[in-house]
């Protein structure tokens, strides 16, 4: 078993007399990216700030390498680097002078440390150029350096992609995956954006209205969701193709929707019995599609009201 580095459990927040966090748990494992995802308001960023000390929990216990946060604040947090959204660096300054400075405030960051960390975020050409030059992605890929300056097992980013172009987001993919699978970091993604997460994180956690609805490895969620089919039907024939998909043993969960769609979970190797059952009871089939379930399609469907599957 890989090792624990951050672990939540019961994690409650009252904001204003309203509780804004409900019994939050998850833990998240050296080398692994972790994604952490809730629409506007579900109480992410919330979270976020609990984990790192700017807000402190009304209830629960947050351990980071196993060290309490709340009773050894200084020692657990030595573990932590996090950027909560845009990085923030001096950009009247070089890249090179930016992490200087930072080291000096960490402490015990040497020379050579600082040269290792622009050669692995790959800054080596602009590191002497003032930041203002910088693109959006080289100012991410330097405020990622700064954290990383202090060899932390734990690093936290809140909405990281924000403002990237389509170049920058695959860069930046790129550049996390390689911090968990070769640097052995714990990875820990707040964003909105399930297209990535999907293609980055090996694990998500969902959250909606405060809780945590939903934990695991990203095929394993969407494995939940597989195998589902979509029929469509003349509209005069809709309620009664899908009574008579209800009634066949192998279809699971049929649901009709507007303009003659059923869709339902069923094996599909099943759908040509299944068509031929429905060609015999006289119900004309319009079309039959596979439907590839994404970790959008899971998403809306655990976050939203009548979300569609």
């Amino acid at each position: 078993m890989a090792e624990m580095v951050l672990s939540v459990k019961g994690l409650r927040k009252q904001i204003g007399g309203k509780e804004i966090i409900r019994d939050i748990t998850f833990d998240v494992f050296a080398g692994e990216v972790f994604g952490f995802l809730g629409p506007n308001g579900a109480g992410k960023t919330t979270t976020i700030r609990m984990l790192v000390g700017l807000a402190a929990a009304d209830a629960g216990e947050i351990r980071i390498c196993d060290i309490p946060l709340r009773e050894r604040f200084p020692e657990a947090i030595s573990q932590v680097g996090c950027i909560v959204e845009n990085p923030e660096m001096y950009k009247f300054m070089t890249g090179r002078e930016n992490l200087v400075h930072f080291a000096r405030m960490s402490g015990n960051i040497s020379s050579e440390r600082i040269e290792e960390i622009v050669r692995f975020v790959d800054l080596q050409r602009a590191i002497d150029d003032k930041v203002k030059t910088y693109s959006l992605g080289m100012r991410q890929r330097l405020g990622i350096a700064q954290a990383l300056l202090h060899r932390p097992k734990l690093l936290i980013l809140d909405e990281p992609t924000n403002g990237l172009d389509p170049a920058g987001i695959r860069e930046l993919r790129q550049f996390i995956r390689k911090l968990a699978v070769e640097e052995g970091l714990a990875v820990f993604i707040s964003s909105h954006l399930l297209s990535e997460i999907e293609m980055m994180c090996d694990r998500v956690a969902i959250i909606n209205r405060g809780e945590v609805i939903s934990v695991g490895l990203v095929k394993e969620l969407m494995a939940q969701f597989a195998d589902q089919v979509e029929w469509t039907f003349p509209e005069e024939s809709v309620e009664s193709a899908a009574r008579l998909l209800r009634s066949l043993p192998y279809v699971e969960e049929v649901r009709v929707y507007p303009a003659g769609r059923v869709k339902c979970k069923m094996d599909t190797g099943k759908i040509s019995e299944a068509n031929r059952a429905l060609v015999q009871r006289g119900i004309a089939v319009a079309g039959i599609a596979t439907k590839t379930v994404t970790l959008e399609d899971l998403f809306l469907s655990l976050t939203a009201d009548g979300g569609e599957l």
